[in-house]
């Protein structure tokens, strides 16, 4: 007990003399100084084996385990359908026979004829032979003279082809009827005097010619023609022209060489107030040498043409150089290809050429060459989806001697010749420049539905003429064929012609001194349409519709069209 009491009165007294001791002031800040640095160790670690010991006392062995599968048959009702392959639908293809023959008649006593045949000489040979005959026994409302018109052509050819080369040879003839009807509408003349007009012109035309294509050979192909053209009133006209075209590859670049030759001789039969006698001879020769690069999307055509004139009546020559450079890049695959030109050359005229331009010409027009000084032009070309496709172009052509048809004058009471009562035309030649922008859109609606559209504004500037007498300041047209279904099918065609310039000219009957008066042709708008059943392969009829309006306007001064014409007819193919 004693005991006890001492050791809890020694601990008391250690528990007061502490907290006399916390009561003090902290003790002051001092630096200690460790003489001995601190050296850690480390402890010896000891790995883990990967592959750890073995301490069984007993190894067993593996023992080989056998499997077995063991079946037992179950019976079943389902049986499997034998495979087939899947049929793809097929179209037949369509019978492509050697000949044909197609005949219609309509209204104004119109007939439509034409005939072909292909005849196979052998396997690389063939025969062939192309009538056609266009005619009406006109009619036209309010027209004094006759205004009948016929048009008939034949065609003999003669083609073979080889692994080679192929070549054509033709022979034709063409005869063509119509009529100076188009008095001018104020026109004073005596019953007696319209009586004794006989305004017939027959136009005689006969050709040969021939062409030939080389497959494997630095002469690519050439082609001539001649052509005899004569008339009612003793024209005689020769025309001989000739090409040919020439290609080499030479460090993977392709060098084009074309030769041109073309010869014209002609005399008119008549001289209507003209004291000369209209004799022609021209002699136009030219080479048009050429470099074309193709890199990637880029084609670029480098050209010129180089011409040799000679006009023998007049004892006239000269050298010209056109320029024949082409570009186009495809910038957006076939979804945007701009393109660009400057383009020249020499352009032969011809009696025939402008008698099929404008068959009312009289037999006293002046023939000569028109110079294409040049002709510059921009567009951009393509397609804005797979069935949509378009053509936009801005031109600007400087063209020297350019032929322009305008009236002729009414000739005093001397000149008595059918053609000289203001019912026919001349030929004058102007320098023009002329600035155009074209636009064309086709449409592949689907395989049976296809529709074009197209118009070209115009603007000329003459030298010496008032007018571009008889040039139109806009046209446009749309063209639609529709395969309605597999018998029945359908055509539409719509033209729109813009207003032209033309002259009065008369001359007074007592002192002969000529007039000149301007006027303006209307712009006119045609509506033509068919329509056509297929019986079978081999026949089909159809019916055709022009001028559905009813329009009588004026093609040329004073000559106006026929009124609603309806054709109808067949067309036979068949074989020998």
């Amino acid at each position: 007990m004693r005991m006890f009491s001492i050791k809890r009165s020694l601990f008391l007294c250690l528990f007061l003399v502490s907290g006399i001791l916390f009561a003090q002031d902290p003790i002051g800040s001092e630096t200690v100084t460790v003489v001995k640095p601190y050296t850690p160790t480390v402890k010896d670690a000891n790995k883990i084996k990967q592959m750890p010991t073995e301490a069984d006392s007993v190894t067993t062995q593996k023992k080989q385990v056998q499997y077995r599968i063991f079946s037992v048959p179950v019976a079943s009702t389902f049986t499997p359908a034998k495979g087939r392959a899947t049929t793809v639908e097929r179209e037949r293809p369509v019978k492509v026979y050697d000949n044909y023959a197609s005949l219609g008649f309509g209204n104004y006593g119109n007939l439509l004829a034409e005939f072909y045949s292909n005849l196979e000489v052998n396997r690389n040979d063939n025969f062939g032979i192309f009538l056609k005959h266009n005619s009406s026994q006109g009619g036209i409302d309010d027209i004094i003279l006759d205004d009948k018109f016929y048009d008939t052509e034949l065609n003999l050819s003669y083609n073979s082809k080889n692994r080679d080369l192929g070549w054509k040879t033709e022979v034709g003839g063409e005869h063509q009827l119509f009529n100076w009807y188009g008095l001018p509408a104020n026109n004073t003349f005596s019953r007696e005097t319209i009586n004794s007009i006989d305004p017939a012109q027959n136009y005689y035309s006969v050709y040969a010619g021939g062409e030939i294509d080389m497959y494997d050979s630095f002469f690519d192909k050439a082609r001539a023609r001649y052509r005899y053209t004569g008339d009612s009133y003793s024209t005689a006209e020769n025309h001989f022209d000739a090409h040919g075209t020439f290609e080499m590859n030479i460090a993977d670049e392709l060098i084009t060489t074309r030769l041109h030759a073309d010869i014209v001789n002609g005399e008119m039969g008549e001289e209507f107030l003209a004291p000369n006698s209209f004799e022609y001879t021209f002699m136009n020769f030219g080479i048009n040498p050429s470099l074309v690069i193709l890199r990637d999307d880029l084609t670029l055509d480098l050209g010129v043409a180089f011409y040799y004139s000679l006009d023998t009546e007049n004892s006239d020559n000269s050298f010209k150089i056109y320029p024949k450079v082409t570009a186009s890049y495809k910038l957006a695959g076939d979804y945007f290809t701009p393109y660009a030109g400057l383009e020249g050359g020499l352009q032969q005229n011809t009696y025939y050429k402008f008698a099929q331009q404008n068959p009312f010409i009289s037999p006293s027009v002046a023939v000569k060459p028109t110079d294409n000084e040049y002709d510059a032009y921009v567009g951009a070309k393509g397609k804005l989806s797979n069935s949509v496709s378009y053509n936009f172009k801005a031109a600007y052509a400087s063209q020297f001697n350019k032929a322009l048809f305008t009236r002729n004058s009414q000739a005093n009471a001397v000149v008595a010749e059918n053609y000289a009562f203001g019912n026919s035309f001349d030929v004058v030649y102007d320098d023009v420049k002329t600035l155009s922008v074209a636009a064309e859109l086709n449409v592949d609606v689907n395989r049976d539905f296809r529709l074009s559209l197209n118009a070209e504004y115009l603007d000329y500037n003459t030298d010496r003429q008032a007018e571009a007498w008889n040039l139109p300041d806009l046209k446009a047209s749309l063209n639609a064929d529709y395969q309605i279904s597999e018998k029945w099918f359908a055509g539409l065609n719509l033209f729109y012609t813009g207003e032209r310039y033309d002259q009065e000219r008369i001359v007074a009957a007592t002192t002969g001194d000529p007039s000149r008066e301007t006027i303006k042709l209307d712009s006119y708008f045609d509506v033509n349409a068919n329509l056509g059943y297929r019986f079978n392969d081999r026949l089909s009829i159809f019916v055709k519709g022009s001028n559905l309006l009813n329009k009588d306007y004026d093609r040329w001064t004073n000559f106006k069209v026929q009124g609603i014409q309806v054709l109808a007819g067949g067309t036979y193919k068949f074989d020998f």
